[in-house]
């Protein structure tokens, strides 16, 4: 079995990678909206940037227990 802190190694990086992805399905369903509506464009990069911090700001809740924990 792994130490504690070895294990919690292994879920900040796995929280990294999984705000990685989240991040980049975030901006490129935005990107394909506004190809398809560009008269949106304003609205878009808004709801965009939202979704973008509360994805960091859960990245950092779970970083934080992460680090805690181990």
């Amino acid at each position: 079995m792994l130490p504690l802190a070895s294990m919690a190694a292994v879920g900040a990086g796995l929280t990294i990678v999984g705000v990685g992805i989240g991040i980049g399905l975030t901006f490129l369903a935005g990107l394909q909206a506004m190809g398809r509506q560009p008269e949106m464009m304003s609205k878009l990069q808004t709801s965009m940037i939202i979704g973008v911090a509360f994805i960091e700001g859960i990245a950092l809740f779970a970083l934080v227990i992460c680090l805690v924990k181990g």
